[in-house]
């Protein structure tokens, strides 16, 4: 199966770490492209390809004021990303739900003290 375009997918599109820290500065407002290059410490060429790729799939939207274009998040398009994380839910509070049993046996060990007879 062929993989989807990152310009059509948004799990594609946020696979690549730098178009993850986009979205994590645009979780803050709408920023222009040079504070998001500057933050990123990348060129301003290379956060408006980033950019381009997040609104092609529909993660940013743009818009202008006055000279400059301000770019914010729109995470409407993150949905089916975390239906899909969602899905793993249960796998994590089980986990979560033997860690507690673990810390509680632990916890009433370390109370208890060491047992008469024991060798240290």
């Amino acid at each position: 199966m062929a993989r989807a375009a990152t310009t059509s997918d948004a799990f594609n599109a946020i696979a690549e770490p730098q178009r993850r820290a986009i979205l994590v500065l645009l979780r803050g407002g709408e920023r222009p492209v040079t504070h998001l290059a500057r933050n990123l410490r990348m060129t301003q060429p290379q956060a408006s390809k980033h950019l381009r790729v997040l609104r092609e799939v529909g993660l940013v939207r743009v818009r202008g004021a006055g000279k400059q274009r301000l770019y914010g998040l729109d995470a409407r398009a993150l949905r089916p990303v975390h239906a899909w994380v969602g899905g793993f839910e249960r796998f994590w509070s089980e986990s979560f739900d033997r860690l507690d049993e673990y810390v509680r046996e632990l916890t009433q060990a370390r109370q208890e003290g060491p047992h008469d007879g024991d060798d240290q």
